[in-house]
């Protein structure tokens, strides 16, 4: 559960200078590439975005 907080924490950093995509859509571009690794984390990345969604809505 650290390691989708760190990520999250990432993407929110890394976008501060340029905002090239939304965050849901970095989250869910990771989660896609995670998904062949690891379905869970996948998951918990899809749900992070839904979240994001929710909340900016």
């Amino acid at each position: 559960m650290f390691s989708l907080i760190a990520q999250v924490a990432r993407f929110f950093r890394s976008s501060n200078d340029s905002n090239p995509a939304s965050h849901a859509a970095m989250l869910m571009e990771s989660a896609d590439v995670r998904a062949g690794l690891d379905a869970h984390h996948a998951q918990e990345l899809r749900a992070a975005a839904s979240a994001w969604l929710s909340v900016v809505r």
